[in-house]
């Protein structure tokens, strides 16, 4: 096993390295937000792949593959020693009908729904305390429209600060470690930290979708950490992608009807050439100068990053030390303007 570069996630005491797998694609298909058909032992031999090599974290969700994403992950850490089990990052919030699994998950954080969730969560991950417990989403309190065994209704929102309060207690009680916000924008993290300390936030956040630096900005005043998510993109920024790879992608892989991936693709595909010189000359991928560039932002911790199969793992695995120069910054900075990819500001 491998070490690779840490940082400590805001005042957790947890040090994670730079780069954390993601566990979405490991899911499998079956729901509205696949990747296409998936093969359990190569997502394990995936898991285990990027644990030898130094990933000390793992990110999940509840409605990856509908709680099949938290099995899979149970299993590839289930034997580990001790000293090498990663720590489990999990989130709630997105509820899900068993008689219909096509359909899209519901944002819900109603008390009663948080805590079948966690308890759901824990027997999933085989474990008894998560080490990162998230809402997914802010509750939109969209009306479920199918019948709750527990006669929970999300007739209504239910508020941030009634939420932030029942994952604090769930803290209190010993089933998580700490918690966190993914998308949540900088006035809802204000409030939340007004109740119970925000130990890390899960913002969006690559070289195609930059829109995320406030609330960075705020997990680095705040002492809070700041982990983010698809840094290469659902794999457009690794430098494999083309519109025939796109073209030929599963009916039911999610990033097929995307405008990343279709009204906006050439000119991403643009960017990704742009970015092949700078990983040439850093004897890398693009898909690691990528992922090295989400690291040198302000109040970025670490990075979550999926794979689908182990050697994929390799393909990315040197970002976490990977230290660009002044001049490769600016070289990215001048592909965004000329390629005009992505949105958001262009950051040097």
């Amino acid at each position: 096993m491998t070490s690779l570069p840490t940082r400590q996630l805001g005042t957790t005491g947890m040090h994670i390295s730079r780069i954390g797998f993601g566990a979405w694609a490991v899911g499998g298909s079956g729901w509205r937000y696949a990747w296409g058909g998936q093969d359990d032992a190569e997502s394990i031999a995936t898991i285990r792949r990027a644990v030898e090599a130094g990933v000390n974290w793992i990110d999940t969700a509840a409605v990856y593959g509908l709680g099949h994403s938290e099995e899979v992950v149970a299993k590839a850490t289930a034997g580990l020693p001790e000293a090498e089990r990663p720590y489990i990052f999990t989130k709630a919030g997105l509820v899900w009908d068993e008689s219909d699994r096509s359909a899209a998950p519901r944002r819900i954080m109603a008390a009663a729904s948080v805590r079948r969730e966690i308890e759901d969560s824990l027997r999933r991950l085989n474990v008894e305390r998560i080490d990162l417990y998230q809402v997914h989403w802010p509750d939109t309190g969209a009306s479920l429209e199918f019948s709750d065994p527990d006669g929970v209704e999300a007739t209504t929102v239910t508020p941030l600060e009634e939420y932030w309060q029942t994952m604090a207690e769930l803290v209190t009680e010993g089933k998580v470690r700490a918690i966190g916000l993914s998308n949540h924008d900088v006035p809802q993290l204000e409030i939340a930290e007004s109740i119970a300390h925000v130990d890390a936030i899960q913002p969006q956040f690559s070289l195609i979708k930059r829109g995320s630096a406030d609330e960075l900005a705020w997990a680095a005043a705040h002492h809070t950490g700041g982990i983010v998510y698809q840094p290469q993109h659902s794999g457009l920024l690794t430098g494999t992608f083309s519109a025939e790879r796109v073209a030929n992608l599963p009916n039911d892989d999610w990033r097929k009807g995307f405008p990343e991936f279709t009204t906006e693709l050439d000119r991403n595909l643009a960017l990704v050439d742009a970015l092949r010189p700078i990983a040439a000359a850093h004897d890398t991928t693009v898909g690691s100068v990528a992922i090295a560039w989400t690291l040198t932002r302000p109040g970025v911790t670490g990075a979550i990053v999926g794979a689908r199969r182990p050697d994929q793992i390799d393909g990315w695995i040197d970002a976490a030390a990977l230290e660009l120069t002044a001049a490769d910054l600016d070289a990215i900075a001048t592909a965004l303007r000329a390629t005009g990819a992505g949105e958001g500001p262009i950051l040097r």
